[in-house]
């Protein structure tokens, strides 16, 4: 596989993974069906880890440097597409796919080609709500409900195998439009908005601004805002907060 296929493919994030086996099967899994950039979030046993490259089989040879981030927010934010890998429904406005559905997303964006990601919480608690709110989907898995326990490398193994299965990824989608904006860039915008709202005293009782910020978070990523678009808003938030203009007072 070429070096620009690796960069392309979605990135693997496996958030607080517990166990190191389980890194090197999923990395293991990765590399069978094409998938090149794993990246880890406070693995509990910290990197690298010996047991993780026994499990490898050599894969992490063939794949891109693995990169361990502190939290999910760093983790993600030069992505401008994430997909929250979840056996529950949030009570949340998220869009909800299964891996195959997830992946002709990413295939048929008319957007430019972005940069995607598929975000897999820890072995024993899964994901919480703040990290499924910084996806743009959720993915679920037709999983039998009387026994419903899948092993994380299991876990990747389904997604990986979905994303083989409908080509690589020279069917992606290169529209002319402008790229989507980035979950740094999305991240600066909502801060800002959150802190002219405050300022409004928008957050009224003050106990429910995270609630709040969370539904507007929601709503701005279902959105998918260009990096033009979130510059745009955030010269509108600027201009409303500083009262500029002939109407002004």
């Amino acid at each position: 596989m070429s070096e620009t296929a690796k960069t392309t493919a979605p990135v693997i994030i496996l958030s607080h993974p517990q166990m190191g086996e389980n890194i090197g099967a999923a990395a293991r899994v990765m590399c069978n069906f094409g998938l090149h950039e794993l990246r880890l979030i406070a693995p509990r046993d910290g990197w690298p880890n010996e047991k993780s490259t026994t499990l490898a089989a050599g894969a992490f040879a063939q794949m891109l440097p693995v990169r361990v981030f502190e939290d999910s927010k760093a983790a993600v934010a030069d992505l401008q597409m994430v997909f929250a890998v979840s056996a529950r429904i949030r009570d949340m406005e998220k869009p909800v796919f299964s891996p195959e559905q997830a992946i002709q997303k990413i295939k048929t964006s008319s957007a430019k080609p972005a940069k995607t990601g598929f975000l897999f919480g820890a072995e024993s608690s899964g994901l919480d709500n703040a990290q499924v709110c910084l996806c743009d989907a959720v993915v679920t898995y037709p999983i039998n409900a009387d026994f419903h326990s899948l092993n994380l490398a299991q876990a990747v193994a389904v997604l990986a195998y979905a994303w083989r299965s409908q080509g690589d990824d020279e069917n992606l989608a290169t529209g002319k439009d402008s790229a989507v904006a980035s979950k740094a860039e999305m991240d600066g915008m909502l801060g800002q908005f959150c802190t002219e709202l405050r300022n409004a005293g928008f957050f009224h009782p003050p106990e429910k601004e995270g609630l709040m910020m969370q539904n507007i978070q929601n709503m701005m990523i279902r959105c998918a805002p260009t990096v033009q678009e979130v510059r745009t808003f955030r010269g509108v938030i600027k201009a409303l907060a500083k009262g500029r203009g002939p109407f002004r007072q």
